[in-house]
């Protein structure tokens, strides 16, 4: 799927990308692999790392169409890695958001579309959701942007797809790396936003390995969402600290006790595999009859039940404080 392709990836310099380059290099031979970023510190401190034949670094903002329209030039495949992520940031700076990830998205399809890119899959979150924080908001807006962007093509052309997954293990600004530097600070007590809140829990090689698989999946149009464990906020901090107590500090800004990445109101169109869901365009696209219930690889999924939705709270599996703690140090290790 990926050998001899030419791939490129926004916000390349972050977590997922340089998880998702190190896992490109190691089990696939493409003929480019471009790395697209507005961070030149961060491009020349990846580089040091990964540096084979194939790779290239592109410095540019998605809010520049005409920079993505170079950059864009010969690709086949992308992968759209670049947001603003941070919900209190974004509450507080909300043009930045829409900007980056609205705006951003939109220069990303015409790019795409106007280069014959053969397949793009966007990354979004749970908090795109029934969302309730300016950043799901703007993910959501993103995510109706791609799949629509397959009725812009017809029945040949550039396919679009939306990957939407939880809480990574150790990514940047996530609770994992607070945790552990009030631990290694000599903190008395660890903050918890609210005892009652849960969290989905996804390493960031099983966030990697779920979007390589579904470039293979995809028939455009779809939303994936894998099938993965939730953790208890308290859980997660006995954990870490076993012996360190709590104290409650409060929900930030726009933040819900509950995260859900398939919502009720969406049962009708959301498919059940093995191991993920699909949630089924809303618009029929122009000209083309797609059959979701089977995929590229062959599995086949099923409707499920009315009223259905898959949130964090309602999983039915949820970690131990012994399994969180072996599932992190798996997942830092990696």
């Amino acid at each position: 799927m990926f050998n001899d392709k030419s791939i490129l990836i926004t916000g390349g310099t972050g977590s997922f990308g340089h998880r998702y380059v190190q896992t490109l290099l190691a089990g696939y031979k493409p003929a480019r692999l471009v790395v697209f970023s507005r961070d030149e510190l961060k491009q020349y401190e990846m580089q040091q790392r990964f540096d084979a034949g194939c790779m290239r670094y592109f410095l540019g903002d998605v809010r520049d169409p005409d920079r993505l329209m170079q950059a864009m030039r010969g690709v086949d495949i992308v992968i759209h890695a670049a947001a603003l992520k941070q919900v209190p940031a974004a509450e507080y700076n909300p043009m930045e958001c829409i900007k980056t990830n609205v705006h951003g998205a939109e220069n990303v399809i015409r790019a795409a579309i106007e280069n014959n890119v053969q397949k793009v899959i966007a990354l979004s979150t749970d908090k795109a959701a029934n969302p309730i924080n300016l950043y799901g908001a703007t993910k959501l807006a993103s995510d109706k942007l791609f799949v629509a962007a397959n009725n812009m093509v017809g029945s040949a052309g550039t396919r679009f797809a939306v990957v939407r997954y939880g809480n990574v293990v150790g990514s940047r600004g996530s609770v994992v790396p607070l945790f552990e530097r009030l631990i290694r600070e000599g903190a008395k007590s660890l903050p918890i936003t609210d005892p009652r809140m849960t969290r989905f829990w996804i390493s960031l090689q099983q966030g990697v390995d779920f979007v390589l698989e579904n470039f293979s999946r995809m028939r455009g149009g779809e939303i994936f969402v894998p099938k993965i464990p939730s953790i208890r906020m308290p859980d997660l901090a006995q954990a870490m600290a076993p012996e360190l107590p709590t104290h409650t500090i409060g929900i930030r800004p726009g933040e819900k006790l509950h995260e859900i990445m398939c919502p009720a109101d969406d049962s009708h169109l959301t498919l059940e595999f093995p191991k993920h869901y699909v949630i089924r365009p809303t618009i029929r696209f122009y000209n083309v009859d797609m059959d979701y219930t089977k995929d590229g690889l062959g599995e086949e999924g099923k409707p499920v039940p009315e009223g259905f939705e898959y949130n964090s709270g309602n999983n039915q599996r949820f970690l131990s404080p012994a399994e969180i703690r072996e599932f992190n140090q798996r997942a830092m290790a990696a």
